[in-house]
């Protein structure tokens, strides 16, 4: 049975609010200095650029209405494969300009699909 889309959307918004809590109280200094937030923070990121990723497999045209889509997944996969890569001021960028985007274009998506029954 496949799985619910919505079930990837709903990964994307609890990722994303959990890097939001992570990094509550911070500034870019607090941040680059905590090695722990960093890599929780990007593994959440890992997670929002694979379900996204999925999503764009299993509903292609559902996932074209997410904004920046490619460069979510591109993102996750610098994270993944080419670390040394990406600057702390990047992801901690992508966190102020670029996740409160996601965030409401994904909540409004499961706000049109409903997002009762949820299940993983």
């Amino acid at each position: 049975m496949p799985r619910d889309p919505r079930a990837w959307l709903w990964d994307v918004q609890e990722a994303s609010g959990s890097i939001q809590s992570f990094v509550n109280g911070m500034d870019a200094s607090a941040y680059v200095a905590s090695e722990l937030v960093r890599a929780a923070v990007e593994r959440k990121f890992e997670v929002i650029g694979e379900s996204l990723s999925q999503l764009s497999k299993s509903e292609p045209a559902l996932a074209a209405r997410v904004p920046d889509l490619p460069k979510i997944v591109a993102f996750r996969n610098l994270l993944i494969h080419g670390y040394a890569n990406v600057r702390h001021d990047t992801v901690w960028s992508a966190i102020h300009d670029s996740l409160p985007l996601l965030r409401q274009a994904v909540e409004e998506l499961l706000i049109e699909l409903g997002s009762e029954g949820k299940t993983n």
